[in-house]
């Protein structure tokens, strides 16, 4: 069979082979759907289990119970309810604002997706497969079928509303971010913050580390600075103290245990065992469990070590010697610190500033505090203590400005050569094309059409997703080691360049390899007629949205259902109880250790998700229903994950949604060029004008959005600062943004469940320069039960909180208490009172030795517990 290509054109071609798309996509959606209602199913069997896997946000003593998360009951789907029952705006209240952002990410890209299958389903479905080309199966309905230049003006005008519809919601929620940072910030709990109004200056001269050149460095509004050098001697000397206090826990964790041993109890005379205890134990029993290690020696010259007073055979008791160690560590360290002055750091120094208000520490972040151009730069509002990279502080200038030009071109590197696998991905997802035109595989067209849509649809977004999987992580690293400052700042430029890798890597690189391996098998058939070859890439190309097909439904499926059952954590964990830890502190220090969410990671994931969407959105327009179908099992997943498990433990303050709604114009661009390209090639002048117009006003559109939204996305507008330290709330976000909340509601004439829920959303939706005013935030966020508890809670630092706030933890952390588990025979009792003989700080409580030996420690009331600290909120 042959069909025509173009409106007048007789150049005919043959009806293409080995399209498996239907094949694939099967063969790809029922072993992932089996895998993934199996992960279901033994993650709702077990969660009752392993609450410290699945619901550690609902006991956890490291969460305030506050902030916890009610439990409904104790039947395996109690958490259903749970969910059903709490909106996402409970995260807000206490988790976080980038926990609740992400939801709502996850809602805008999902809703992008919804109203892209109603807008562009209607009408390019009939389109696409009544276009008069000759593609079967799921490519009939995807663009590359449509020969017809006329109906091509169907996909121009889609292109104008769906795209314009995207740059509306992208701009929407912008206004919205804007308004909610603004009102979150400035509410009385955030605003009171010391971290609110302390400023982290980089690069800092000898003389702005002074207490007495603070005014003339920072102005009036300053009030207090923390000077941060390196220093080098008292960070090696408690790095091994901690290491010390580590081995010295074990081996009293190795006594206790063989105190509490038959062995040890049999040792023990019959008239003594009614009650038996540590002190029974004979001495030289005693001497045979105590750890004993040999001290250092010559090994080959025992006339050398008795001259020196060593003894040659002679061992030692560890526990003593390890007590001896830390005392002596902790004598030095006290020396140290007394002894420490700020020399001259030349230029490798920082310095933590902290500002009356928000409104001087705002100024004081935007001014220029130096002639030096690059002393006190850079600089950054808002640093909590725990997200200091210490060692990255002390970087001189130029050092870091290079270091961070190497790290930017490893990444780069890394981006490239990425490249290579994700090319090889993208030419396996048409195999069943290089079986029939690549003459080295034609054994493969032998196998069964099963086993083909394996290798075709399941095989290739499982590789994807193993190469994507880790990335993240190795640009974290390299950032790091490069002189990051902060978790955060590392977070958000990992965020960036994951970005990066995904649209290259994921998207671009697997698609045009995809198409190109299509394209590329066909190309030596048609060479003697190069006329062809436009109508074969202007046909082939799209193609590639059939891998993406897959993809989503493997990501959305298997992936989503291994979120919840996360079976690496409780592997982990079941390893790690058992096999592993064998102090109280380490049991303690796993046990509360929740599992985090890397912005980073997940943030540049589902942009590219989206991004995927939308380019193919009036090529394939099907990818657009798979994209909302895999993205609604990741909101639910995530939604879970983020209530009962997840403790977000970097705080970008929204700034990783502001990046994520900017990276979405990605998808617009990338969707207007490949109709352009496909225009051109099927010459259709008038589809190729109208595109080209829309790519001129999205250009325009994305420089003047970013011209006068980046600043408030940066830094809050010292008026509005000021206002609402004056609890004056009348300031607007932006000109004319006073609308009342019910504007648009107010009509007697409208019932009041359709005012509620049709016309009010609808109204808040398109008219976001009311409802996204700072005033309209303020109200919004206020509107919950759940914000007086956080209204009311105004931190209050003491002064030594105060003092060692952004202190060095070199100059500030002390010894550790020694802490062991308490046993039945009362060995702990013992080695605590040896211990503090020492004098160094032990305890056994909180934590004990059953009876058959396995050290438990009190997981439900933390007051009990040594070496458990309430948090500061800095």
């Amino acid at each position: 069979m042959f069909d025509r290509i173009g409106d007048s054109s007789t150049t005919m071609v043959p009806k293409p082979k080995g399209s498996a798309s239907l094949a694939a996509v099967l063969s790809a959606f029922v072993p992932t759907w089996i895998v993934g209602l199996a992960f279901l199913a033994i993650f709702v069997l077990i969660r009752r289990r392993f609450p410290v896997i699945y619901a550690p946000r609902t006991f956890l003593g490291t969460v305030p119970e506050k902030d916890r998360t009610p439990s409904s009951g104790s039947t395996y789907l109690d958490w259903l309810h749970t969910m059903r029952k709490l909106p996402d705006k409970f995260l807000l209240y206490h988790e976080s604002l980038d926990a609740y952002l992400y939801l709502r990410f996850l809602r805008t890209i999902i809703f992008i997706c919804a109203v892209g299958c109603v807008l562009t389903w209607p009408v390019l479905f009939p389109v696409n497969a009544t276009g008069g080309g000759s593609s079967t199966e799921l490519d009939r309905i995807t663009i590359s079928n449509v020969a017809k230049k006329n109906y091509l003006y169907a996909h121009a005008i889609m292109a104008w509303v769906f795209l314009g519809f995207v740059m509306f919601t992208i701009t929407r929620e912008r206004l919205w971010l804007i308004g909610l940072r603004q009102a979150w910030t400035l509410s009385t709990s955030n605003a009171k913050r010391l971290s609110s109004r302390t400023v982290l200056f980089l690069s800092a001269p000898r003389d702005a580390l002074e207490q007495d050149n603070m005014i003339r460095y920072f102005g009036d509004g300053a009030v207090r600075i923390w000077p941060v050098t390196k220093p080098e001697t008292l960070q090696t000397l408690v790095s091994e103290r901690d290491a010390l206090v580590e081995k010295l826990e074990s081996a009293e964790a190795v006594l206790i245990h063989k105190a509490n041993s038959r062995k040890a109890r049999r040792s023990i005379d019959g008239d003594n065992r009614a009650r038996i205890s540590y002190y029974d134990i004979p001495d030289l029993v005693k001497m045979a469990i105590r750890l004993r290690s040999k001290p250092k020696v010559f090994p080959f010259s025992p006339f050398l070590n008795t001259y020196l007073g060593f003894p040659y055979s002679k061992k030692e008791d560890t526990i003593q010697s390890l007590r001896d160690q830390i005392k002596e560590k902790e004598e030095l360290i006290e020396e140290t610190r007394k002894g420490y002055e700020i020399g001259e750091p030349h230029g490798a120094a920082a310095v933590f500033v902290e500002f009356k208000t928000q409104v001087e520490a705002q100024r004081a972040c935007q001014q220029v505090a130096s002639s030096n151009p690059l002393a006190l730069m850079p600089r950054y509002i808002g640093v909590k203590p725990n997200e200091v990279i210490w060692d990255n502080l002390t970087i001189p200038a130029v050092r870091r400005i290079s270091q961070q030009g190497v790290a930017n071109t490893i990444v780069t590197l890394t981006i490239i050569f990425w490249s290579i696998p994700s090319g090889l991905v993208g030419i396996i997802s048409n195999i069943s094309y290089l079986a029939e035109n690549v003459e080295w595989l034609h054994f493969l067209k032998g196998l069964p059409d099963p086993v083909i849509g394996l290798l075709s649809g399941l095989l290739p977004p499982l590789l994807t997703s193993l190469l994507a999987k880790d990335v993240p992580l190795i640009f974290r690293k390299i950032f790091k080691s490069f002189g990051g400052p902060t978790t955060t700042v590392n977070e958000l430029k990992v965020q960036k360049w994951a970005y990066v890798f995904q649209v290259t890597q994921v998207f671009l690189v697997t698609a045009v390899f995809s198409g190109a391996a299509t394209v590329a098998s066909q190309l030596a058939q048609h060479l003697q007629d190069p006329t062809a070859i436009p109508a074969l890439l202007a046909r082939q190309l799209p193609k590639s949205s059939n891998y993406y097909l897959t993809y989503f439904i493997v990501q959305g499926t298997t992936s989503a259902a291994d979120n919840l059952l996360n079976y690496s954590n409780l592997l982990g964990h079941l390893f790690s109880e058992y096999l592993v830890d064998e102090t109280p502190r380490q049991k303690f220090s796993r046990f509360t250790s929740m599992k985090g969410i890397a912005w980073g990671k997940v943030f540049p994931k589902f942009t590219n998700f989206a991004i995927i969407a939308i380019a193919y959105s009036c090529i394939a327009p099907l990818v657009l229903g798979f994209a909302a179908a895999g993205l609604s099992l990741y909101y639910f997943s995530y939604r879970y994950n983020l209530l009962f498990v997840m403790q977000p433990k970097i705080d970008t303050k929204g700034q990783a949604y502001t990046l994520a709604l900017q990276h979405l114009l990605t998808g617009v661009y990338i969707a207007e060029l490949a109709l352009i390209g496909f225009f051109g090639l099927q010459k259709a002048k008038g589809p190729s004008i109208m595109t080209g117009i829309l790519f001129f006003v999205t250009i325009l559109y994305n420089v003047m959005m970013n011209k006068y939204m980046s600043p408030l996305e940066k830094f809050l507008p010292a008026d509005l600062v000021s206002s609402a330290e004056r609890d004056d709330e009348t300031t607007p976000l932006l000109s004319n943004a006073d609308a009342e909340e019910g504007r648009g509601t107010r009509s007697g004439l409208v019932p009041a469940p359709v005012a509620e829920h049709v016309i009010k959303p609808t109204a808040r939706f398109f008219d976001p320069h009311a409802f996204t005013s700072y005033r309209s935030m303020k109200v919004w966020i206020q509107d919950e039960e759940d914000y007086t508890t956080e209204e009311d809670e105004v931190p209050e630092y003491t002064d030594e909180e105060l003092r060692r706030a952004y202190l060095h933890p070199a100059l500030a952390s002390q010894t550790p208490v020694i802490w062991m588990a308490r046993d039945a025979m009362d060995t702990s009792k013992n080695e605590v009172q040896g211990t503090k003989e020492c004098g160094l700080k032990a305890s056994d409580e909180g934590a004990w030795l059953d009876e058959k030996r396995i050290v438990h420690w009190n997981v439900v009331d933390f007051e009990k517990v040594p070496v458990w600290k309430k948090a500061v909120k800095y």
